[in-house]
């Protein structure tokens, strides 16, 4: 089964090397369209059996799979030009650009393939993505063929479209969030007196642990709070300062913000 990532970049990149390293596709069975050599070059450095190329399209007419990674504005153009000719039959096309959705898609690829809109987050390349995917056109072979790819990088679920954007805000905006924690984290353990690289292997373990915790006993994050805290002890005292700053409330306000944006 051959597949065709347009757009060698962050995400387009990383999808590639991700999947290079998985059982479901051979790495010469991938080919990353860049526009740009140096794009090319990076991908053919990491991995000389991906078919790394620039500005070639013509993997498009015979590629099962299609993974649409370039800037928003530029994805109808490029379908327009490049998919609505010779290709082969079930052909799946899967964009990943943000802010595109099923209807533009399917005007602009036509209503007779199956269709998907994917966002992951940047941790995808490491395997770690978790990315929500919503699809048009598609038999229930196809949903599984698709979430088993993003499956491979990380975690996958099928959504509703109206969800989509709600779940990349939480997601894809999210990971930024999840940074400027470790970041402050980071920061307050260097003014109680801790080395940079020692305040960062501490909040990065005491995040993982954080994850563990809930994973393994299903527990709701204020559970796992109530444990920690004591009667007058210095963690409420803490949390209460952090509430009294609005933590919670800022944390949801940048959500909103940024579902709204």
């Amino acid at each position: 089964m051959k597949i065709s990532i347009v757009g060698g970049g962050n995400m387009g990149g990383a999808i590639a090397r991700g999947l290079s390293t998985c059982d479901l596709f051979r790495p010469q069975d991938i080919t990353v369209i860049n526009r740009r050599a140096s794009k090319t070059a990076e991908i053919q450095e990491f991995n000389p059996e991906l078919q790394a190329v620039t500005g070639d399209y013509s993997s498009l007419a015979t590629a099962y799979i299609v993974v649409i990674a370039v800037k928003p504005w530029i994805v109808e153009a490029l379908i327009k030009e490049h998919l609505t000719g010779k290709r082969p039959d079930g052909q799946i096309v899967i964009s990943v650009a943000a802010g595109i959705f099923l209807e533009q898609l399917q005007t602009w690829a036509g209503k007779d393939r199956a269709l998907y809109c994917a966002i992951p987050n940047t941790a995808i390349e490491v395997k770690q993505s978790m990315t929500f995917i919503t699809g048009l056109n598609a038999t229930e072979d196809q949903n599984r063929l698709v979430l088993n790819i993003f499956g491979a990088l990380g975690k996958a679920e099928l959504v509703e479209e109206r969800l989509l954007g709600p779940a990349t805000t939480l997601c894809s905006c999210g990971i930024a969030f999840a940074f400027r924690y470790i970041r402050a984290a980071m920061e307050g353990g260097v003014e109680l007196g801790l080395y940079p690289q020692k305040a960062r292997e501490g909040v990065l373990q005491t995040l993982r642990g954080a994850i563990a915790l809930l994973e393994s006993n299903g527990s709701h994050p204020e559970q796992e709070v109530d444990r920690v805290t004591t009667a007058g002890g210095i963690t409420i005292k803490g949390l209460n300062e952090m509430e009294h700053a609005g933590f919670t409330s800022a944390v949801i306000r940048g959500l909103k913000a940024s579902n709204n944006g």
